[in-house]
């Protein structure tokens, strides 16, 4: 367990970031149900439509968070660890790692030169996201949680709170509670680019709206929080 680095003024500071379209410039978990289509694990066209529509509602701030964990990871949960591993480290090669920019790389090196404790605090489910963040050097992951068998495989189910609008300030409470902090005694900033994010977005001392959907742009630019347009155009 991690705990903050006191700044001088003895306040522990935190960089919190949201993975999808903030410090990625993709969706993993779209990217990653559309990649099971191209191993042949799912039917493109229905798979597609279904991912797709999930994709949307999340979107529009409306995902039935427990039937899009049970779709998305049905594959995986079919395939058996050892499939799904050799899988998801084709995905790091080919998908993932080509879209880690320096941009992000470097806005991450920037948090730990000035001593701050990063942490990712991300929707999507912890298969997808481990690998990610280990690519990106960050230890403190806090992703959707999966329940597992008696074998240790996923089951489909969430283990406990989701990581998804109100659920990420309630998991961040329990994050800072178990290292003896609240929110008075750290100083926080976020960096997301959804709407889905205002509530931890309005519970930080420093929000920041990157890579934001216009939606979040619009709410940002009438609240006065800072915005960062964090990748320039991909070559």
């Amino acid at each position: 367990m991690t705990a903050p680095v006191a700044t001088p003024s003895g306040r522990p500071r935190l960089a919190l970031f949201d993975l999808d379209h903030t410090l990625l410039p993709l969706d993993s978990d779209y990217e990653w149900g559309e990649f099971t289509i191209r191993l042949g694990w799912r039917d493109a066209a229905e798979f597609g439509r279904r991912n797709a529509q999930f994709y949307a509602d999340y979107q529009a701030g409306r995902l039935n968070v427990p039937d899009y964990v049970r779709f998305a990871t049905e594959a995986v949960r079919e395939r058996g660890p050892e499939a799904a591993a050799q899988a998801h480290q084709r995905f790091m090669r080919e998908v993932i790692a080509p879209a880690i920019r320096s941009e992000a790389r470097a806005l991450l090196a920037e948090h730990r030169a000035a001593g701050d404790t990063v942490v990712i605090i991300t929707a999507t489910n912890e298969f997808v996201t481990t690998p990610i963040a280990q690519a990106l050097g960050v230890e403190e992951l806090l992703a959707l949680q999966l329940v597992r068998d008696a074998s240790g495989w996923f089951t489909g189910d969430i283990l406990g709170e989701a990581t998804m609008r109100e659920g990420k300030v309630r998991r961040m409470d329990a994050w800072l509670a178990a290292r003896g902090l609240a929110w008075e005694t750290v100083h926080s900033t976020f960096y997301s680019d959804s709407m889905n994010d205002v509530p931890l977005l309005e519970k930080v001392n420093r929000p920041v709206a990157t890579n934001p959907d216009a939606r979040l742009r619009t709410l940002a630019q009438a609240r006065g929080w800072e915005i960062l347009d964090l990748f320039s155009p991909h070559p």
